[in-house]
């Protein structure tokens, strides 16, 4: 059933309007394509009209927009997080708060982060709450990226001494062969997700600062063994890559005080034929062990491209 949907927003401002609706109004024309909706406005008072649930949803997504405008500046990606935070609440048709009542979000010097959808918000209270917590799903969920915030997060707030950023050193179908330089730039390349999300949050310099010093170490799995580390945030990424072995040899190198994330996608595992996953292993082993969470993605949390999530569904569909 059609319905036009009308409302204003407040408090009034010009400047925060403006912001909302972007350059020639692209960000109105985004939320249109993607709920299949129409949007008019005269100044603050605002009208959409479309079919009964995405015109709700796409009003709710104006206003929710609307109060980012306070203090931050609206961009195309602004819209499709909104968006797809917006089709992930079941009661996406009702409201779609700026801030979720019971939304966990995670301040650095960069800004503030927060969960987008459900499952975002879940694996964020896990982490704060548990010593050993797991996100698993496919790419572009935001695992590497959130788990990295709030690692940064405890350590500007001094609730560990250093983080410790873990992968292990497995390529994605290719061999690539004899790699140049001494160890640390050998390992590099399979580390930079890790460097990335860090540089972003934390700003290139300091990030070599901490390295220097030591409180940020980015190092493969196979570095781990032996060793007990207290009072650190410790990260382990793309898990879905370690043998049944090395994941063990990992989990136990918890120490006081310290924090553990492991994240992964059990569909793109890289390792030789025959070799099982430590990731799913874990997965099974771990299920019922206090203190431990698990947080499962699926392809409605991807936050990248709209195309990536009809990807993942796609091969969803053919290998369930």
């Amino acid at each position: 059933m059609k319905v036009d949907c009308s409302f204003a927003l407040e408090p009034s401002n010009n400047d925060r309007l403006a912001n909302l609706c972007g350059q020639f109004d692209e960000n109105l024309r985004q939320i249109e394509r993607r709920l299949g909706v129409e949007i008019e406005n005269r100044g603050h008072q605002f009208k959409v009209s479309g079919e009964d649930v995405a015109a709700n949803t796409a009003a709710a997504v104006v206003q929710a927009l609307y109060d980012h405008t306070a203090h931050e500046a609206i961009s195309a990606d602004s819209v499709h997080l909104q968006l797809r935070a917006a089709e992930s609440d079941q009661n996406a048709s009702e409201d779609v708060p700026a801030i979720a009542p019971d939304e966990v979000s995670i301040r650095t010097r960069k800004g503030l982060i927060r969960g987008r959808g459900p499952n975002q918000r879940d694996y964020l209270r896990c982490i704060q709450t548990h010593d050993l917590s797991f996100g698993i799903g496919p790419a572009g969920t935001g695992k590497t990226y959130l788990a990295v915030a709030s690692a940064v997060e405890a350590l500007e707030q001094d609730r560990v001494q250093r983080l410790v950023l873990v992968r292990p050193a497995v390529e994605a179908g290719e061999r690539l062969g004899f790699l140049p330089g001494d160890l640390a730039q050998k390992v590099d390349p399979y580390l930079r997700p890790l460097y990335d999300a860090l540089f972003e949050m934390v700003g290139f310099e300091r990030v070599n600062k901490l390295i220097e010093r030591n409180v940020i170490e980015v190092a493969p799995l196979a570095y781990m063994r032996g060793r007990t580390l207290n009072g650190a945030f410790i990260i382990l990424d793309e898990a879905q890559n370690t043998t049944v072995e090395q994941m063990k040899m990992f989990l136990t190198r918890l120490g006081f005080g310290s924090t553990a994330v492991v994240t992964g996608d059990v569909t793109q595992v890289d390792l030789p034929a025959g070799k099982a996953s430590g990731l799913r292993d874990a997965m099974e082993v771990l299920d019922d062990v206090e203190g431990v969470s698990f947080t499962h993605f699926t392809a409605h949390d991807v936050v990248r491209h709209d195309l990536v999530q009809r990807i993942v569904r796609a091969y969803d569909r053919r290998d369930p």
